[in-house]
């Protein structure tokens, strides 16, 4: 992107300079040999006249010669070398000066104005509208070492550019992607610092604090959803996080509205798998709305059952371990996406519980609960029977393209360990 930006501009300040330059270096000789050609035809009427003279009788022989000696003279004196040089030259030195004063002055007044009136930030990474859509997904799916190497180059600009409030929300975001939730807290500080009122930056910030503070939404990170909301109602991030905290208090109604709104605001081009899965979750909250007693009952006879058994929503895990089949070893690189993740054997085939590192990791021990969950609305321990798919990604999406690596296991519950998945296929 850089590199060829800077080419296309380059060539584009060339051609104006050229068109600029070439006419007054040209334009020299050109009135220089205009001058003199006009002096010469002048010269040539005089001669013919004085020659028409002789012949008529109106000069004799020594006045024509005379006549004649005399134009000569001012003919050199007018067109010769020694007087015309000097002020060609004169006129040379000068031009030749505004033409390289106009070749300094005019990539040094452009660079300028590109700094201060457009966005020297986008040559070099993506835009924040894109970045920040859709809950941070990536559009150009980068690998982890990309965006690592691309959030190194972004804290070295915005070292010598600390007022770049857009570029400390894209490196945030950054953080988020590789699991830096620690740092990302810490960017989005002084992103805020610097965009007070940005609805999705306020969103973002609130997600990653939830995170960092044990997956929960309460206290400042509800604080900010709600300024979010204030700033932008239709905020697709903040509606489906305040839609989360409703349901985490039990309050069904309230969060089918916050993710009805969210659904109603999806841009066109929304990912299908987040429209079901947003769907799935009004219609649970929805039902849980409209048999909140009962669903309260069985609520608690569901934890008081799984105190009788000592098994909580955290203690209800799958782990085991993935590997790679011998045949398929060779194929892709150390650095493509490895998603681990559980699907239920009914409803959506959204994931209940998902995990994410690369093909070097392997083979790897993984452990999902509920704490993978990326919808609250479905818990990998409310789940039942679910099948373990692992699955090596070329382009780092979790939907599954022509040539990406899988492995599924046999269906399994929430609290079994010692799986196995080999991932033994390559999709068509």
């Amino acid at each position: 992107m850089t590199l060829m930006f800077w080419l296309i501009a380059s060539s584009m300040t060339l051609c104006v300079i050229a068109l600029l330059v070439w006419p007054l270096l040209r334009r020299t000789t050109a009135i220089a040999m205009g001058e003199r050609e006009n002096k010469l035809e002048v010269y040539r009427q005089q001669f013919a006249e004085l020659e028409q003279d002789r012949k008529n009788g109106v000069l004799n022989e020594d006045l024509y010669q005379q006549a004649r000696r005399e134009l000569e003279r001012r003919l050199l004196d007018e067109t010769g070398d020694a007087d015309t040089t000097p002020a060609t030259a004169r006129w040379q030195v000068n031009r030749r000066l505004v033409a390289a004063i106009l070749a300094i002055i005019i990539p040094t007044v452009s660079v300028a104005l590109y700094w201060k009136l457009g966005n020297p930030l986008a040559m070099t990474h993506p835009s924040a509208s894109s970045l920040s859509a859709q809950g941070n997904q990536d559009p150009d799916h980068l690998s982890a070492q990309g965006i690592e190497a691309l959030s190194e180059r972004l804290k070295k600009k915005l070292e010598q550019n600390p007022n770049d409030g857009v570029g400390w929300a894209l490196l945030a975001r950054s953080y988020v992607e590789m699991g830096r939730y620690r740092d990302a807290v810490a960017i989005y500080e002084k992103a805020m610092m610097l965009i007070p009122d940005d609805a999705q930056l306020l969103a973002d910030y609130a997600d990653a604090l939830g995170v960092l503070h044990g997956r929960t939404l309460e206290g400042k990170p509800e604080l900010l959803i709600q300024q979010a909301l204030k700033s932008d109602p239709q905020n697709v991030k903040a509606l489906m996080l305040a839609g989360t905290v409703a349901f985490d208090r039990k309050k069904y109604a309230e969060a089918a509205r916050y993710w009805d709104l969210a659904r109603m605001n999806l841009p066109p081009d929304a990912d299908p798998e987040v429209v079901q899965e947003l769907a799935s979750a009004i219609g649970e909250a929805k039902n849980l709305a409209g048999e909140k007693g009962k669903a309260a009952t069985a609520n608690a006879e569901l934890a008081g059952s799984a105190k009788a058994t000592g098994q909580t929503g955290q203690s209800l895990a799958i782990s085991g371990k993935v590997s790679l089949a011998p045949h398929l070893a060779s194929k892709g690189s150390p650095t493509d996406t490895l998603f681990v993740f559980a699907r239920a054997m009914e409803g959506p085939p959204m994931p209940v519980a998902i995990m994410r590192v690369m093909k070097k990791d392997l083979p790897f021990t993984f452990r999902l609960d509920d704490s993978n969950s990326p919808m609250p609305a479905r818990k990998l321990s409310e789940a039942g029977t679910v099948v373990i798919v692992a699955r090596l990604s070329k382009s780092g999406e979790a939907m599954p393209k022509s040539g990406d690596l899988q492995g599924m296991s046999q269906p399994v519950k929430p609290g079994v360990n010692g799986i196995t998945v080999v991932i033994d296929r390559e999709i068509p």
